[in-house]
């Protein structure tokens, strides 16, 4: 009688928390550079890589059936969707039934002034 056994390596918590430490020091730093792609990669691009790890490791997914990290990148897939098809109308200051509010005091200085004419 054979019983199947699944051993999942034991994850070395405090290398997965230094490695999250270092990537989270460089997306600090890297937007003090003032250079729009390193921005872009610092902000995004390793948010993304801690978002995996984070979900990998402490959320187990890594020993985890495929069907869950399709459900998550499906799910990520959806809000993508939902939020590039909406973005643009709400992006737009004005429509043919409405038109952005924008407070006093949130405007530009050459706004206001030329509000109370």
């Amino acid at each position: 009688m054979s019983e199947e056994h699944t051993e999942h390596s034991h994850t070395n918590y405090v290398k997965i928390w230094g490695i999250l430490l270092v990537l989270l020091i460089i997306s600090v730093i890297g937007p003090m550079t003032g250079i729009k792609a390193i921005i872009l990669i610092t902000a995004f691009g390793i948010a993304i890589v801690k978002a995996v790890m984070v979900a990998g490791y402490f959320m187990h997914l890594n020993v985890e059936k495929k069907i869950a990290w399709y459900i998550l990148i499906a799910t990520v897939a959806f809000l993508a969707v939902c939020f590039f098809g909406i973005a643009p109308d709400v992006m737009r200051s004005e429509g043919t039934n409405w038109k952005k509010h924008i407070p006093d005091h949130l405007k530009p200085a050459a706004v206001k002034e030329g509000a109370h004419h």
